[in-house]
């Protein structure tokens, strides 16, 4: 669970598995302790799989690699390191120390995609961002007046509420706040509540407004010009964030900056064209995830993604790594995009 990132042990002896472990942040032990004491005396002289170097800190539990070692480990095989500056490396020179066999690199990538928004976290001290969009084929979000509900099929839906289960935090302009009133909730329980996060300039958002009426934060980022009376009274209900403004509108290196300082690794952007515009201009979206629907709306509808004052076909903003598949009637897109910390063509550097 956020913070933490995801991790997975296994321990094989003579080709079979005698252990396994995964970790699980309210029950503290950590997957390499979970593995290591389900195999028992089978771990001596075993090998051990990682997709993360174990810690070599005190935190809430000892340090994993003391743990590896005194259970008499023979090889390990270690995905990645951790970039976090209390591991970085520690953990695997602990083990090789002890005479344990290391080897780095089995499954790197798909281990850094498992982690993508921890590792982008640690690095940058930001959130992991990804923008979500549901269009029609002509890259529609809405009808003239506004009507988007439902673009896209219950299964769309569903995948949506997933992505949302598996971030930090989900961000929307205040023109959604006021067109659509949502709750931006997810289905099904969480750990640990999911919070929202609104752009509003004039602080304009309405107290009764739905997006209260969660479990878990509301933070407000505003001009440092709003209404001291309109802050009095949506400052007993949310963080308010006095930020710059920029050409693209309220500085998202600034917004980042402080959702990071209060320890959010992830973040959705699900909030409308000029959100989405601004973002990728900004250069601050690391992924997207594109929900289309089989359905085209026209010149008239509302655009899913504003302006990027993008002249030149060149400029154009690439994404890498396009896997696509079918959701019912629909079409899900996701991919990175080009250049991102998370661009397969960008080596990770844990």
């Amino acid at each position: 669970m956020s913070p933490n990132p995801l991790v997975g042990a296994v321990v094989v002896r003579d080709g079979r598995i005698v252990g396994e472990g995964h970790h699980v942040y309210e029950r503290k032990d950590h997957a390499e302790v979970v593995a290591l004491r389900q195999a028992g005396d089978l771990a001596q002289g075993a090998d051990l799989y990682l997709n993360l170097e174990p810690c070599s800190h005190f935190g809430r539990t000892p340090p994993c690699a003391e743990s590896v070692i005194n259970a008499g480990i023979r090889r390990a095989f270690v995905a990645i390191r951790d970039p976090n500056p209390l591991v970085s490396g520690r953990g695997i020179a602990a083990l090789l120390t002890s005479g344990i066999e290391v080897h780095e690199g089995l499954c790197r990538e798909e281990s850094a995609r498992l982690n993508e928004k921890f590792l982008h976290f640690i690095q940058t001290g930001r959130p992991f961002v990804l923008l979500k969009l549901a269009l029609t084929l002509d890259g529609r979000i809405a009808t003239a007046a506004g009507e988007s509900r439902w673009i896209t099929g219950e299964a769309a839906r569903r995948v949506v509420h997933r992505l949302r289960y598996e971030y930090d935090a989900l961000l929307v302009g205040i023109n959604t706040v006021l067109q659509d009133d949502p709750s931006l909730d997810t289905r099904g329980a969480r750990q640990k509540p999911l919070t929202r996060v609104v752009l509003d300039s004039a602080l304009r958002t309405p107290p009764d407004a739905r997006v209260f009426s969660s479990p878990g934060r509301v933070i407000i980022f505003h001009s440092p010009g709003a209404s001291p009376d309109r802050a009095a009274g949506l400052g007993q209900k949310a963080l308010l964030l006095p930020t710059t403004r920029t050409s693209l509108g309220l500085d998202w290196n600034c917004i980042l900056k402080s959702l990071g300082e209060q320890k959010i690794t992830s973040l959705v952007l699900e909030g409308g064209g000029q959100i989405a515009g601004s973002a990728l201009s900004a250069e601050v979206v690391q992924k997207i995830a594109f929900f289309y629907a089989p359905k085209i709306l026209g010149a008239e509808g509302l655009p899913g993604i504003g302006r990027t004052s993008i002249e030149r076909l060149s400029d154009a903003i690439g994404i890498a790594g396009l896997d696509m598949r079918r959701l019912g009637p629909d079409l899900f897109l996701q991919g990175y995009v080009t250049g991102s910390s998370c661009s397969p063509s960008v080596q990770f550097q844990a």
